[in-house]
């Protein structure tokens, strides 16, 4: 069990239309330079890569102990993996943006079964965390308040107000304009 875990989910905008134009060849090629620049900006970071899903990463700060210094770190993390993938080349001729969701809170972690194991996380921290995610919008990353009590004024966030999510009702959110410095 952790405490105060910060759970990022990050989806490629527009990776559906574009992939169908591509050959399966140039998607996965494509995924394995995306997601293995993501894994080092993790691990720069420090912040735990826990899994993609297709055109999905998730990662969560935190998990280690140091709740306020795992948000920070996912709130760099989310903008640092912003800007590379508006440096990034277009799939196809898409050029692909990303849309990150975080928010902090409980979590179970571990491994469980005997196969193919893998480290995960689970609780209605991460259920919110993907809802942040999927109602956020390109190019940005939004925050809910959970998340902007523990990270505090380590960034500068803009109000998008109150979003009605599933499983939680109406909940305050945020998007993070800019990292403040250390």
């Amino acid at each position: 069990h952790i405490d105060g875990a910060s759970v990022m989910f990050a989806d490629l905008s527009g990776f559906t239309e574009a992939a169908a134009r591509v050959s399966a060849e140039t998607l996965v090629s494509y995924l394995d330079e995306v997601f293995t620049a993501f894994d080092g900006l993790c691990e720069r970071h420090g912040v735990d890569k826990i899994k993609t899903m297709g055109d999905g990463y998730m990662a969560a700060g935190g998990l280690s102990g140091g709740s306020v210094q795992g948000a920070v770190a996912t709130g760099r993390l989310a903008l640092d993996m912003i800007a590379f993938m508006k440096a990034r080349r277009p799939l196809g001729e898409a050029t692909l943006r990303l849309r990150i969701g975080i928010h902090a809170g409980p979590v179970i972690a571990g491994v469980i079964g005997d196969m193919r194991v893998s480290y995960d996380i689970w609780g209605s921290t991460v259920n919110l965390a993907q809802r942040m995610e999927a109602h956020g919008e390109k190019d940005r990353v939004q925050v809910s308040a959970s998340f902007v009590a523990l990270a505090g004024e380590a960034f500068a966030y803009e109000p998008r107000g109150a979003l009605t999510l599933k499983g939680a009702g109406a909940m305050e959110t945020w998007f993070i304009t800019a990292a403040r410095a250390a």
